[in-house]
């Protein structure tokens, strides 16, 4: 019997990598530190429904930079 367990998954770490990336670009939507969400999504794409639902957040938060920045943002292919 095998067990699965991340040392058996060798892609689980950058998984639970994107996830806690994720969650650290919602809070500092959240907080509305604009420089902090630059630098989180600097360099990187997101997929379509990552993307809206960020800007969601960020209308939601009251930010209209932040909007602007995450729909200026390359969608992930």
């Amino acid at each position: 019997m095998t067990s699965n367990t991340s040392d058996s998954n060798p892609n689980g770490n950058q998984n639970d990598q994107s996830i806690g990336d994720f969650a650290a670009i919602k809070t500092s939507i959240a907080n509305g530190d604009i420089d902090e969400v630059k630098s989180r999504l600097d360099g990187k794409s997101l997929k379509s429904l990552e993307k809206d639902y960020l800007i969601d957040l960020a209308k939601l938060s009251g930010n209209s930079d932040i909007v602007d920045i995450l729909e200026a943002m390359p969608e992930a292919k």
